[in-house]
């Protein structure tokens, strides 16, 4: 037969080169049309139909199975040609003559794909696409655009059966072994789609395998198996090679490969995988070099220097990604972060995590990432190094996150705790420096803010910050110097040295030496003017602050015109000069403040001189007068020749200033004289000082007559015979003497000479002496009730008063006038008229002046070192400034401080021994007692409260993180070796040096600070801290066998107490062993002993010192239970943990009956609010325990219930009691006492039924007993308690 032709003239077919092909035959039949050249196939059927036709000629072909052969063969020889091959990759169009255009669809498949979805011919066709593969692997993409290699490829795809499933996927991971790169991803791309669900397995398998050798398939491999269903054991598997290969990914490729590891993460275990994620998650090494990164910035090329930050982006995102939609993940992200124990091993990924996490809008997210960061800042373990590095490195990534940042930093800034504060300021700076002027603005907008909140602290730090910016930064600060100026409008919360330093930042912007904020120069000077000219105290100290800050900033400017210094100069002197007669105050604020500014700022030559002619008049004609007054002479330390006759007019100047200020006796014409208040006195003297020193480089020879010339004064002795006018007036003389000689100190206490020091030595001495006075007339002066008796009267002036109510109206001492307490024994010979030996004169510090100046500094250490957290102000109620007293030494920063500190430590630890040697030769004189008669007692305070402040300076200059770290460098910076092997000896060898003080210590609160200060040197021991924690216990115990030093039972001492007792059961070795020892013990000894006896194992246990001991015991015991780790089934240390828990029921028992003997009200509000929080800790730690254990150790379970039941019971009869008394204090603590005991009953006869033991469970009603347990019959209210039977 031949066959028909096919009727189109126009078109070539293929079957006219293959007339007798079974191939193009068999199609033809079925409905396909072969075309050659670029033209498509033609397809006049619907494809199910076509398949089926050839499907069923094949099968009925006489030829049967081998003409599949034969088509096969055919086919091949077909597809030869390449065009041919192509055509059948490609789609099949419909035929323009069919029928059936519109059954037919809109696209049809390829040939090759028509002929996959024929069983028969499957799996011979996918073999001839793998043999033809290999010949179009090299070719790339053709010139009409098409990719032969992936159009085979494609074939396989969304197959609707797969015959031979797993041959498929051998071929395909056969052909990635050899193919190109580009051919392999999409071949590993295209598995998901080709294979079937029961080949995913073994695929991922090799894969897997695949990526460790070759992780430039990182990508697709990972999209593949992102695609595959796995089992979670094989996904598991898979994630934990992933991660192997993390730190070799490229850097393109690294968010690919985070999203899979986080994508894989199951809800059961995200913690363990998060935490090695975030190990191995090294994004420092994206960051470029800081050569490279100075190149990129020059050149401006995003597309090269982006790079490295885009994949940060990436992978940030996925991570955000991951955290917002998968709780789980944000909780893991948050607990590994946590979980870093050690400052070196924080990572920018952490800080970067946190801030992803403050982003969310999860409010849980938010709240955790501010409770880590603080914590972490804290306690040092993120700090401002990791800050830096962050910003540096990926200040691009990080502008995406400046709002969190921002907040972040506005609540660090305004947390009460001082140790997170700096880190909220460095987050601040850094943002300013690497974000944009947006950014910028805000910045300074919010740091505004903190600076108008009224919070002292964040005041603090918002005026340092804006400061620091405004040297640094200028030309950005300027854009933005109208946010700064705003702060003016709220001067009135703000403090002197937030005034000084808020016109000190303002003065810089304006008066700098560039003048980037010269447009603010007329606002400031309105200001001032204004202030200046208010008769409001408060107002014209701003003004005062303000003006001569102003000076300061021009007169530091070299390139200033000086005439303009000049006139501003001038104009501040009239000023305060012309308010300085109707307040003294305002003179005297000036003076100081002028004073601040010569020793802190370097000014102009013009100035200087300035300040030293106009003061040398003022002084000399105001302060000083010829030796001619009539009055006494007093405190005089020099012949009165060899200092020319002067003498300080104090009486005088008193006395004219208590004189009313309208004097109407003037007679007419006359030149009023210039009236100086005694005010001023100090004040002046301090600022004539620091010009001489700037003048002559130090050099005070000018005017060293004032350290040794006398005060004229009166005899200050005889007070009970004044009235209370001339009281008054004699504390006014008795204030401005003591603060003349505070400000001689300070002047004098540098030089050298022996002679000099014996006078700076003498005038302390001068200053202790008269502030004993001082205390005897303060206590004169004060108001009496009508009612009180004349008896009392004289016994309060014989008592006198605290001067440290007073301390703000004394001169502060410098820093520097603590070198004096290194000055030993002076000596001094004194000379005849003819130069002969007539006496030698010796000097040296009293335990009173020793006193003094270790109370000055313990003040000064404080203040710097031991920064109290900021508050907020009371409602209606006065804010105290705690600043108040240090203005000097505000102008020194901590480090500074604590540098000083630690050059006087060895000055310390001498004065330190004798006090030592003082109370070692005491108790050894009179065999052990104290206060044996004989004993000068204020002596022995003196010495004792030396003893004290000792101990309190060394505390605080090793607590604070400044002078820890100083303290390091002093004791390393010598020592070129190993400089940890220095400071763990150095640190041994102090720690041994204060443990022999123990034997002396001759009070409770001295023995509480050298504790304290043994914790503190403890803290630095490393991997001996377990060792120096005996040693602080043995030493404490040893402080409670020194029955005298509870001498004096006070409330301070009770409270000192507590700490003691809390300390010593927190540091040793087996708390329950010490409660029982105590409660055991000491207790016992303590109720068979008389009415006012001690104790004879612990003599500081008494019945007034009981309630102590028995809170310090209850709160450690409950403390030491919530430590005990939870059990699980098949616990290992399930017997240690049953003993463990024995122990402390037989504890907590022992403490519950000593209520039965000490049955006073505080000792039972101790016991129901423990009580309960034992038993809550027994119940959720404790009895997981028995269910597991209750069938190993049946006995010692019942044991332990049997005794925890006896305290239980006890806690019930207590709540009766309570409701008797009907005593709201006890009370409050019975409905959650009674909600526990109940929650006991029901939780033991669940842990019963879990072993299968109910029946030895019944329930009875418990009686109402009182605390002596008898019998109350007529309040028998119910209880259910429950029983157990062996």
């Amino acid at each position: 037969k031949k066959t028909k032709s096919s009727g189109r003239p126009t078109k070539s077919s293929a079957q006219d080169l293959h007339p007798d092909s079974v191939f193009v035959q068999f199609l033809k039949e079925s409905g396909v049309t072969l075309r050659a050249g670029s033209t498509a196939n033609e397809i006049a059927v619907d494809q199910v139909i076509f398949q089926k036709r050839l499907q069923q000629r094949l099968r009925k072909n006489p030829r049967f199975p081998n003409i599949i052969q034969e088509f096969i063969s055919a086919l091949e020889t077909y597809i030869e040609d390449p065009e041919r091959f192509r055509n059948c990759l490609l789609p099949c169009v419909p035929s323009s003559s069919s029928q059936q255009d519109t059954n037919s669809g809109s696209y049809q498949e390829s040939l090759v794909r028509l002929l996959l979805g024929i069983e028969m011919l499957q799996t011979l066709i996918i073999n001839i696409l793998f043999e033809k593969l290999p010949e179009f692997m090299f070719e790339g993409v053709r010139e009409d655009g098409l990719n032969v290699p992936r159009l085979i490829i494609n074939q396989l795809k969304w197959l609707d059966r797969i015959v031979d499933g797993k041959d498929l996927s051998s071929k395909l991971m056969q052909m990635v072994s050899v193919a190109p790169v580009e051919i392999q991803r999409d071949i590993i791309t295209s598995l998901p789609e080709i294979l079937e669900d029961s080949q995913h397995g073994d695929t991922a398998k090799e894969l897997n395998g695949l990526l460790q050798q070759n992780t430039q398939l990182a990508v697709p491999i990972l999209d593949a198996l992102s695609s595959l269903n796995l089992s979670s054991a094989l996904l598991s598997e898979v994630r934990e090679a992933v991660m192997g290969t993390l730190s070799a990914v490229q850097l393109e490729d690294l968010p690919v490969v985070v999203k899979f590891i986080l994508h894989s993460i199951s809800a059961s275990g995200p913690n363990e995988v998060v935490c090695d994620l975030r190990k191995k998650l090294e994004l420092e090494q994206c960051v470029l070099p800081a050569v490279l990164q100075a190149s990129q910035s020059r050149m401006k090329s995003k597309a090269v220097s982006g790079n490295g930050q885009d994949s940060v982006a990436l992978v940030l995102d996925v991570i955000k990604s991951a955290i917002r939609f998968q709780k789980t993940i944000s909780e893991a992200w948050l607990k590994a972060i946590e979980n870093v124990d050690e400052s070196d091993d924080h990572k920018v990924v952490d800080l970067l995590v946190l801030f992803i996490l403050h982003s969310t809008n999860a409010n849980h997210s938010r709240r955790g990432a501010e409770r880590v960061l603080k914590v972490k800042v804290r306690k040092g373990l993120i700090q401002e190094s990791l800050l830096q590095k962050t910003f540096k490195g990926h200040a691009q990534v990080m502008r995406g996150y400046f709002p969190s940042i921002l907040a972040l930093a506005q609540g660090l800034l305004r947390s009460s705790d001082c140790c997170v504060v700096p880190f909220g300021g460095h987050m601040y700076k850094q943002a300013f420096t690497g974000f944009d002027s947006y950014c910028q603005q805000e910045v300074v907008g919010s740091l505004v803010t903190h600076a108008c909140s009224g919070v002292s602290g964040e005041v603090d730090m918002a005026l340092e910050l804006l400061y620091e910016l405004v040297s640094q930064r200028p030309a950005e600060m300027s854009q933005f110097t109208v946010f700064v100026k705003g702060i003016l409008d709220y001067m009135d919360n703000l403090t002197s040295q937030q005034i000084r330093r808020l016109f000190h930042l303002l003065s810089h912007l304006a008066f700098g030496q560039e003048q980037h904020g010269g447009h603010i120069q007329d606002d400031m000077h309105i200001v001032i003017r204004k202030q200046l000219s208010s008769m409001v105290p408060k107002y014209k100290r701003i003004g005062i602050i303000g003006a001569v800050m102003m000076v300061g900033s021009m007169g530091a400017c070299r390139y200033t015109v000086c005439w303009y210094i000049f006139r501003l100069y001038t104009l501040s002197r009239l000023l305060v000069r012309s308010c300085s007669e109707s307040s003294p105050e305002a003179a005297a604020l000036y003076y100081d403040e002028l004073a601040n500014l010569l020793q802190t700022c370097k000014l102009d030559l013009l100035v200087q001189v300035l300040c030293l002619d106009f003061l040398m008049t003022l002084y000399v004609c105001a302060c000083l007068s010829p030796f001619v007054f009539p009055a006494s002479v007093m405190y005089n330390l020099d012949d009165d020749e060899s200092q020319g006759g002067i003498a300080i007019n104090l009486l005088p100047l008193m006395t004219q200033d208590q004189q009313p200020k309208t004097d109407t006796t003037q007679p007419a014409g006359v030149k009023k004289e210039r009236r100086v208040s005694p005010l001023c006195l100090s004040p002046f003297f301090r600022l004539l000082r620091l010009c001489e020193e700037v003048q002559h480089q130090g050099d005070l020879e000018e005017i060293d007559a004032l350290l040794g010339c006398p005060l004229i004064l009166t005899d200050m002795e005889k007070v009970e015979s004044l009235s209370k006018a001339e009281r008054e007036f004699l504390c006014s003389l008795l204030f401005y003497t003591i603060n003349w000689f505070r400000e001689v100190v300070n002047a004098f206490c540098k030089l050298n000479d022996p002679e000099m020091k014996m006078k700076v030595v003498t005038r302390i001495q001068n200053i202790t002496y008269l502030q004993s006075l001082l205390q005897t007339c303060l206590a004169g002066t004060r108001d009496h009730p009508e009612k009180e008796s004349e008896k009392e009267k004289e016994k309060d002036a014989k008592s006198g008063v605290s001067l440290s109510s007073y301390w703000p109206f004394f001169r502060e001492l410098d820093v520097e006038a603590l070198s004096v307490l290194q000055c030993g024994l002076l000596s001094r010979t004194l000379l005849d008229t003819e130069l002969h030996s007539k006496l030698k004169e010796e000097v040296q510090l009293g335990p009173a002046e020793l006193l003094f100046m270790l109370e000055d500094m313990w003040r000064k250490l404080d203040f710097s070192l031991a920064s109290a957290p900021a508050k907020k102000a009371p409602f209606l109620k006065s804010k105290t400034d705690r600043a108040v007293g240090f203005a000097h030494l505000q102008q020194k920063n901590a480090k500074e401080i604590a540098t000083c500190c630690m050059e006087l430590l060895p000055t310390l630890c001498t004065h330190l021994e004798n006090c030592h040697n003082h109370f070692q030769t005491l108790l050894s004189e009179h065999q052990g007692v104290v206060d044996a008669p004989g004993v000068d007692v204020k002596e022995q305070q003196l010495m004792c409260s030396a003893y004290q402040l000792l101990l309190q300076v060394l505390h605080t200059t090793f607590s604070g993180s400044v002078s820890a770290q100083t303290s390091y460098l002093l004791l390393v910076g010598n020592f070129q070796c190993n400089h940890l092997y220095v400071v763990f000896y150095m640190l041994r060898h102090a720690f041994e040096y204060l443990q022999n003080f123990r034997s002396t210590v001759p009070s409770l609160n001295t023995a509480l600070c050298l504790t304290q200060l043994l914790i503190v040197l403890s803290q630095y021991g490393g991997s001996n801290h377990r060792t120096y924690r005996e040693q602080i216990s043995d030493c404490l115990q040893k402080h409670f066998l020194l029955r005298w030093l509870l001498l004096f039972i006070s409330e301070d001492v009770c409270i000192n107490l507590v700490f003691c007792c809390s300390i010593y059961l927190e540091h040793t070795d087996d708390v329950l062993k010490a409660v029982e020892e105590i409660a055991g013990e000491g207790v016992p000894e303590l109720m068979n002993a008389a009415k006012d006896a001690n104790s004879r194992s612990w003599p500081t246990l008494n019945r007034q010192t009981f309630l102590v001991y028995y809170k310090s015991m209850m709160a450690e015991l409950e403390r030491a239970v919530r430590k005990i780790p939870p059990s699980k089934q098949m616990d290992s240390q399930e017997s240690e943990k049953l003993l463990t828990w024995n122990l402390a029921v037989r504890d907590f028992h022992i403490l519950i009956n000593l209520v039965k003997m000490f049955d006073s009200r505080p000792v039972l509000t101790v016991c129901l609010k423990y009580g309960r929080l034992f038993l809550e800790s027994f119940l959720k730690l404790g009895m997981p325990l028995l269910d597991y254990s209750f069938k190993k150790h049946k006995e010692d379970v019942q044991s332990l219930l049997k005794t925890f039941q006896l305290s239980t019971r006890q806690l019930h009869y207590m709540c009766g009691h309570s409701k008797i008394r009907q005593d709201t204090g006890l009370t409050n603590h019975v409905p959650a006492l009674k909600k526990s005991l109940e929650q006991f009953v029901y939780r033991v006869k669940a842990m019963l039924t879990l072993n299968h033991c109910q029946e030895a469970f019944w329930l009875g009603n418990l009686k109402n007993r009182d605390l002596k347990e008898s019998d109350s019959d007529e309040r028998n209210n119910g209880q259910e308690e429950s029983d157990e039977s062996d």
